[in-house]
């Protein structure tokens, strides 16, 4: 099974997955790279999975349509463009024959949910997060539909799968990520070595992404509300922020702001 990062719009990505054969979609907000990719590698569209009904992770869907010989599986509780095979928190999709799992994510969006591969002997370097716009590399996404609370129960709900996880995120947002996680804990060590890496890769025109969730609990303050350099630094910005889901909101607002 192989993984692609489809380049969309300014700055979003559209996963695939392909086994050589057929091909998975992950939140098609434009239809023209994917279908260049199935042509380009002569695979067979058999299934889309989608995260939240943003237009930039929804908008290809009519266009891939006759190009599909399967389902488009997607969050029950949002309105996605249909015919849709709704799925919760809890549920198991099968991809190219593999087993993922269905983890419901509010906070970006209310029913924003994300697909889980454990991994196993028949995929390479293990274990594969699509995420959307819920997790990103160095940062997280906004708040427009959900809470503070839902957001960072969400996180804390991805901080917990294995370190190895493959982060699948949507945009290219990094290098951006980054600069805030430098501002919030500028003796980071981590963070400053990741920041190099990062911009070797875009020097090189490569994208930042899969990242690894390892890296992020190392690396990303919206996933480290418990550390003491960003309890003060949230603390800067709001005074009254001790428990993490209020560092958590003194830190997304200031980068809302930032």
């Amino acid at each position: 099974m192989n993984l692609l990062a489809l380049p969309a719009f300014a700055d979003n990505y559209i996963w695939l997955l392909h086994d050589g054969n057929d091909a998975v979609v992950v939140d098609p907000g434009d239809c023209a790279p994917v279908i260049q990719a199935l042509d380009k590698f002569n695979l067979r569209l058999v299934q889309v999975l989608v995260t939240h009904h943003h237009g930039d992770h929804v908008g290809g869907l009519a266009g891939l349509r006759e190009r599909l010989h399967g389902e488009v599986i997607g969050p029950a509780t949002e309105d996605i463009p249909g015919p849709l095979r709704p799925v919760r928190g809890g549920d198991r999709v099968s991809v190219l024959g593999q087993d993922f799992e269905v983890i419901d994510v509010p906070g970006h969006t209310a029913g924003h949910i994300a697909y889980f591969f454990a991994g196993g002997e028949e995929v390479d370097n293990g274990p594969i997060l699509f995420c959307g716009d819920t997790l990103f590399s160095g940062g997280c996404g906004r708040l427009f539909e959900g809470t503070a609370l839902q957001m960072h129960t969400s996180l804390q709900r991805l901080s917990s799968l294995p370190g190895s996880t493959r982060v699948c995120c949507a945009h290219e947002y990094t290098l951006a990520n980054l600069k805030f996680a430098h501002a919030v804990e500028p003796a980071n060590r981590a963070l400053a070595a990741y920041t190099t890496h990062c911009e070797h890769l875009r020097a090189a025109g490569l994208p930042t992404l899969p990242g690894r969730l390892s890296d992020e609990a190392a690396i990303n303050p919206f996933l480290r509300c418990t550390e003491a350099e960003v309890i003060r630094s949230a603390r800067s910005r709001v005074p009254g922020a001790t428990s993490p889901v209020e560092v958590f909101a003194a830190l997304r607002q200031w980068k809302n702001e930032f």
